[in-house]
């Protein structure tokens, strides 16, 4: 599958407090070619107020190790952050991709959010729509492209030298598996993506999308490995079968409230990021749809 089965790149990871989001930056190890993986802009909900801090702490750290941009990768159009894809882009270069399923996810929330005729619903907002099998590289590091939805029928993994970037299909071990319950999500589809995921040598490190600090854990974590998971994964580990998982995620599902920032980040998000078209007087808005999510 991969050019180099022992290419192992550098990762650099940074935790948003607010958020509990993980963004990456994923560096070739023979060069200074590099992707960033879910980046995160600041957003003030009770305000209105987008602000750039998480993105530059990613930028500064470019520009300090001399690292040039080649992507800018979502995982899937995230819930419960902002992308500052398009932010990043400007300062930095590199294309913006995520999976082709972009499409669905467009035309769903842009019925939701009744975005119009004027919103393009065919991802073409984006650099790149990736498939499932698709590959590319990052300098001379080959990165493989695995559709794994379920938590949104778009997420990917990208899976790239011995490190595989998750998303919100897995979480830490002690924390489990991502919730299925969005428009499009599905827990039978995300324990078939999940299987596929452990399919990968036991020895992969798999890097997460976000970390709650599971109740006896004292410290924030995004690092494991196939192997671990496996073992220890408390929703998925040592072979549970499909229909005790299914009944465990819906019954917990069931449970949970809408991620905070659900409401602006997707009408950001599946745009890649950019703001919507202001009205005649230069200003930004956003819709709120009333018993629609």
């Amino acid at each position: 599958m991969l050019d180099t089965p022992a290419a192992s790149p550098i990762v650099t990871a940074f935790f948003d407090d607010a958020t509990n989001t993980v963004s990456y930056i994923v560096q070739d190890p023979e060069g200074s070619a590099c992707a960033i993986v879910d980046s995160v802009l600041d957003f003030d909900h009770a305000a209105g107020r987008t602000d750039t801090a998480s993105a530059d702490r990613v930028i500064a750290h470019i520009k300090e190790k001399n690292l040039k941009v080649e992507w800018i990768l979502e995982t899937h159009v995230h819930a419960d952050h902002l992308s500052a894809a398009p932010y990043l882009q400007e300062n930095l270069g590199g294309k913006i991709g995520i999976g082709d399923g972009i499409k669905l996810v467009q035309d769903v929330f842009g019925k939701v959010f009744n975005e119009g005729t004027e919103f393009q619903r065919d991802g073409s907002q984006f650099d790149a729509l990736f498939l499932d099998g698709n590959s590319f590289h990052i300098g001379q590091m080959r990165a493989d492209v695995m559709h794994t939805p379920g938590h949104t029928p778009a997420c990917l993994t990208y899976v790239i030298g011995d490190a595989a970037f998750v998303g919100d299909t897995l979480f830490m071990p002690d924390f489990g598996t991502a919730r299925c319950d969005f428009p499009g999500g599905s827990a039978r589809n995300l324990y078939g993506s999940i299987q596929r995921i452990l399919t990968l040598p036991e020895e992969t490190r798999i890097f997460v999308g976000h970390d709650y600090k599971a109740p006896g854990r004292s410290e924030f974590a995004w690092e494991t490995t196939v192997a671990a998971q496996r073992e220890a994964n408390v929703h998925i580990g040592q072979g549970r079968n499909v229909d005790d998982f299914i009944a465990m995620r819906e019954s917990r599902d069931a449970t949970l409230p809408m991620p905070k920032l659900i409401v602006p980040s997707l009408q950001i998000n599946m745009r890649a990021g950019q703001m919507p078209e202001p009205d005649d007087s230069g200003t930004v808005m956003l819709k709120l749809p009333i018993n629609k999510l």
